[in-house]
């Protein structure tokens, strides 16, 4: 990836003018150009003028009169041009038919596969009598990413040979697709091999690919062979996803669990020392002539977030208080979009609004945390007075994809550089791993200009149920940091008990850790620093135990995000030290030394300094009509029009207030001193 310059310009975009071939906005600016004679000031020779391209001289009554030039679109989403096109690697063959779903959920839960005993686990010898139905050999034709292209190596859809054969037909070779050969085994089974990630020999996990030439009720048998994770969800009644389109067509039905004798096991493939596990189950088609998918995870692709950040820019209220830039661009020059989330800041006094950090899929193949980030956008960018509150109060940055060079092309783990970015964070290799070297940069120049309250990035789990939290513990086992860091993990678990496991939650920094954005931002000051996971499977919690979570669910963490970052800031502590007392009674039960601890914190883990004219607008609030002083009892909705998150009214009549008499608008000595051993080094 060319730079225009090393210079760092945080949420800005890189120069890109050796590069405008392809640029989309080439058009607006010609048309920008055009509408008078202008010259660049490094063409015209007068040494008063610097050598820059943001100038512009204009022929005015006899004489040249510069102006700036008029600033392009940086969010390659505007509505002046089209959206910005995907880039792949210049080998890999796409397809040119274009792959869309919908969104809609499933009316009624969908349980998890309730194993029967009688499940078979097919072993398959290599034979030569098998029909290769199914090869992608594209990906192997360069052992490391040279170049990228617009659409990649464009390729027509296959159609069946002959319409009395009953083969199905396999594709993948489109966004996020993958599936690297079929091997059909008999007349309705096919063993199935997914592709390691690009430039790897690893990362077998994600699977999403088109079926076609189906025919109804006839039991179908797919195994895919080349897992490499010896647990799985799958063992745990996890279900493979499906999607039918005439199933969407005709009644509105979108991904769906389906599958009976599903099995996850070690089969007899490894190779040098290596095994291999496979996944079986057996599936019927609704409709025959279909055409249908499956995946490990709801799909979400490059393309859907520039749709959906097209809409938002789009919106003239919601782009008043959204901004949309370019922090970077990948080694295949797509865009890295940040998001600037806040209500117009208006005089000096904006540097108070502390900053909340969001960020979402440096592993391609979570896209459950796509979904998340988008229940989180959602909320904030809604209409109700909760959000208004947000925005009003903090300063949201967001990156809701951090390796989209990945989820092009239909990788789990890696980007096109082959390494897992999430180990990447301390690296200084900016033209190697470029979107977390500008996330990096840019949260340290934004630590320089305000305080930075939270950092969430948010991740998919493949061994465990829930959704769940990691975060930090510091070496020197403070009692007040020890309580502190794990405040908003149990606040969240209290809003959503159903979803999110606090007794899941780890806070630790492991050596193997320790180039994770959630350890590196935590190094560099950030207290509340945490990874988010959530499952690919569904809950053993409450009400929700034993199903699946679907798209809804998981949009509706998004919104539990922003309703617990409420009780977190709010100035009335009662919920705060609610918790406090609860942590003090579990740390009662570790070997950790928590005398007065919850006295202690009362003078050392107050992180939100509020001025008067926001504490007084914070208890001003209208949708938040009472404080819950305990969660236990709480009961929540989302709202199927707006999404907004209501809390039952409670009295706190019988709660005592641990600190009745203190005052809102104080930040304490501890908060202030730099936590120790926290250099990058």
């Amino acid at each position: 990836m060319s730079e225009g310059s090393e210079k760092d310009y945080s949420d800005r975009t890189n120069s890109d003018e050796d590069e405008s071939d392809e640029d989309p906005f080439m058009k607006f600016l010609n048309e920008d150009i055009h509408q008078c004679a202008l010259l660049a000031a490094n063409c015209n020779g007068d040494p008063f003028f610097p050598r820059t391209t943001q100038i512009l001289l204009e022929y005015q009554l006899g004489r040249w009169v510069p102006r700036l030039r008029k600033p392009r679109d940086l969010y390659g989403v505007s509505s002046s041009g089209p959206l910005s096109p995907t880039r792949w690697p210049y080998h890999c063959e796409v397809i040119d038919e274009k792959v869309q779903h919908i969104d809609c959920t499933p009316l009624n839960p969908e349980p998890m596969y309730i194993p029967t005993g009688l499940e078979m686990e097919p072993l398959y010898p290599d034979s030569k009598e098998n029909t290769v139905v199914y090869l992608a050999e594209d990906a192997y034709k360069e052992p490391c990413f040279v170049y990228s292209r617009v659409g990649g190596n464009r390729t027509p859809l296959k159609q069946p040979v002959d319409n009395c054969d009953n083969t199905l037909l396999f594709e993948a070779r489109f966004e996020s697709g993958n599936l690297q050969k079929v091997v059909k085994v008999g007349e309705y089974e096919y063993q199935l091999a997914v592709r390691p990630d690009l430039f790897t020999d690893k990362h077998t996990q994600w699977y999403y690919f088109q079926v076609t030439n189906t025919r109804a009720r006839v039991v179908y048998r797919f195994t895919i062979v080349n897992f490499t994770k010896p647990a799985s969800l799958y063992n745990r009644g996890m279900r493979p996803l499906f999607y039918s389109e005439k199933e969407a067509k005709a009644h509105h039905i979108g991904w769906q669990r389906i599958g009976d004798q599903i099995k996850y096991y070690r089969n007899n493939l490894g190779q040098d020392g290596h095994h291999y596990f496979s996944l079986t189950w057996t599936f019927q088609f609704p409709h025959s002539k279909d055409t249908c998918y499956f995946a490990h995870c709801y799909p979400y692709t490059y393309t859907k977030l520039q749709e959906y950040l097209s809409d938002i820019n789009n919106d003239p209220v919601q782009s008043k208080f959204c901004k949309i830039r370019v922090l970077c661009h990948t080694l295949a020059r797509n865009m890295v979009y940040i998001l600037t989330v806040t209500t117009p800041l208006k005089n000096a006094d904006s540097r108070k609004r502390k900053a909340v950090i969001l960020t979402a899929r440096v592993h391609p193949g979570e896209t459950n945390s796509s979904w998340i980030m988008k229940g989180f956008l959602d909320f904030i960018l809604g209409n109700s007075s909760d959000a208004q509150l947000l925005r009003d109060t903090f300063v949201f940055k967001v990156v809701p994809m951090l390796n989209p060079d990945g989820v092009i092309v239909g990788n789990y783990r890696c980007s096109l550089a082959g390494q897992d970015l999430n180990r990447n964070y301390t690296s200084l290799l900016k033209e190697s791993f470029p979107s977390v070297w500008y996330t990096r940069n840019m949260i340290r120049r934004l630590m320089e200009k305000r305080e930075v309250i939270l950092y969430c990035d948010l991740h998919g789990h493949s061994r465990k149920e829930n959704i769940f939290m990691y975060g930090c513990d510091g070496s020197d086992r403070s009692k007040a940091l020890y309580l502190q860091q794990r405040i908003f993990p149990l606040m969240l678990s209290k809003n959503c008990p159903d979803k999110f496991s606090f007794s899941a939650c780890k806070f630790s920094v492991q050596k193997s850790k320790e180039g994770t954005g959630r350890v590196v931002m935590w190094k560099m000051g950030i207290r509340n620093s945490f990874t988010m996971e959530a499952t690919f499977c569904g809950s053993t919690l409450g009400k929700k135990r034993g199903t699946h979570f679907n798209i809804k669910d998981l949009e509706s963490m998004g919104y539990h995000f922003c309703d617990s970052l409420l009780d977190y800031c709010d100035p009335d502590r009662t919920k705060y030290y609610q918790c406090l007392k609860e942590l003090e009674e579990m740390a009662k039960h570790t070997h950790i030394n928590v005398e007065k601890a919850f006295e202690d914190s009362y003078t050392s883990l107050i992180e939100i300094t509020m001025d008067p004219e926001t504490k007084k607008y914070l208890k001003a609030k209208k949708e938040r009509n009472s404080i819950q002083a305990s969660h236990h009892n709480a009961k929540e909705e989302v709202n199927d029009g707006e999404h907004l998150l209501k809390t039952q009214k409670e009295s706190n009549s019988d709660v005592k207030d641990t600190k009745p008499d203190a005052p809102d608008n104080y930040m304490v000595g501890y908060l202030r001193r730099p936590l120790p051993n926290q250099g990058l080094g």
